[in-house]
Formats: C-alpha cells, structure tokens, sequence
C-alpha cells in the first residue's frame, strides 16, 4: 500500500480515536477546528489527503500533536523514528518541504520539525491555540519570520521564539535554500 494511503487510514482512525477520548462529536469538533463537518467526515471515512493546515487545526482542536494524529498507539516510553519514516506532510515542486520529525504529549503536544524552503517560497500558518510557543534554529540561510505582520530575518546560526497564536509565515527571501529545525509546543486541551 503507498505511504500517503497509509497515512490517510492512520488519520482516519486517530481523528476517530480522539475525537471519541475527547467525547466531541463531528459538529464540535469541526466547530472547535474551523474545519467543516464534510472535511471530517470524509478524514474519518480515509477518503481524503487534507492540507497541512487541515491537520494542524484538528490536532489543535482536539489538544493532540500531529505525531498522534499520525500514530495514536505510541507503545513504549522510548520511541525512535528511523530517517526514513519522518513524515513529510507539506512539500512543492521546487523542492521545499517540511517533516515532522518526533513529538510527544507532555503536557500539550511537542512537535519537533525539519524545514527546507527554497528561495522565493513560502509556507503560511493560521493562529494556533493561545499559549502556542514556536522556537526555531536556522542552520543554513536565512528565514524571513513574519509574524501577526512584521517580518524578522533569522539568519543561519540563529535562533527564535515566539508566540504562535497569531497569524505566521515562514518564507526565504534569499537566493540560497533555508533550513531550520522547529519545535513546536501546544497547551493541554482544558
């Protein structure tokens, strides 16, 4: 079966899976994500790949990271994700992408990410839940950060926080690829 069939199966029963621990039922928990009751509808029955924005606002909604949507039987306390089974969930033509590489549910979701953009690209976030922190290290290049509307240039060797509950766009003005690590923490649903 390809991967992204078995990453669209994985999502349906997580979504089904936590949607039910969390007792919300499909109109509050499309209400909750922003996301319409068809779109879950269709995620629960693996009939649909959502966007990455999709996901993250479901994940954000139901208070579980992006690695539990993906996996919710996570077994032991120690869990090695091999190179090759890092998820690739947003990519373009020109070679960007992003890949979540590890995450945890201690307190909230913790997410940790691999970026690549390629000049002139760009990925844009809606708001996360309030209380969201991002942390960021550039490794190579220079990211243009622009959060709630101003910019901020982070070249390589550098690192930024910030609070993500505001609208935010990672981008690469510059002539050379960008890569940056990001870890990515969300507050326990209450």
């Amino acid at each position: 079966m390809p991967d992204l069939d078995l990453l669209t199966q994985s999502l349906a029963r997580s979504v089904k899976h936590w949607r039910a621990v969390r007792g919300f039922t499909l109109d509050v928990l499309a209400a909750r994500a922003g996301v319409s009751r068809g779109m879950l509808i269709q995620i629960e029955q693996a009939r649909t790949n959502p966007s990455l924005g999709t996901v993250v606002k479901i994940g954000d909604a139901l208070g579980v990271s992006i690695t539990t949507l993906l996996d919710y039987g996570q077994g032991p306390k120690v869990r090695i994700v091999p190179a090759g089974q890092a998820v690739r969930l947003w990519h373009t033509d020109s070679g960007s992408y992003n890949r979540l590489l590890a995450g945890s549910e201690a307190p909230g979701p913790l997410e940790m990410w691999d970026w690549l953009l390629m000049p002139g690209e760009s990925s844009t976030s809606d708001p996360h839940p309030v209380g969201t922190v991002e942390l960021l290290h550039v490794t190579a290049g220079e990211l243009t950060l622009t959060v709630d509307g101003v910019e901020h240039r982070v070249p390589a060797g550098a690192s930024v926080s910030f609070e993500a509950d505001a609208p935010h766009t990672y981008g690469n003005a510059g002539d050379a690829p960008m890569e940056m690590v990001m870890a990515v923490s969300v507050p326990p649903v209450s």
